[in-house]
């Protein structure tokens, strides 16, 4: 046993953790396009209240509420 092998040893390792498949890659890309697209929706809302004040708070909100119904309805059927 020289020093080195140690080393090769864990670049071996190294390399096999850094692979990843293409499906892994597609779930990164949607977790990723999920993120932002949540992001800008919360950006839009703080730039509704900077604009119209408290109307700009609650009137998306009270938008939603529909929405989140069917959410609701297809959450329980399954």
């Amino acid at each position: 046993m020289t020093f080195a092998d140690p080393l090769q040893g864990a670049a071996e390792t190294r390399s096999d953790t850094n692979t990843q498949t293409s499906q892994e890659r597609r779930d990164t890309i949607v977790a990723a396009r999920i993120l932002v697209a949540v992001l800008v929706l919360l950006a839009g809302w703080g730039a509704s209240v900077a604009i119209w004040g408290l109307p700009g708070l609650y009137l998306p909100a009270l938008a939603l509420v529909p929405v989140i119904w069917g959410v609701l309805l297809l959450i329980t059927r399954g």
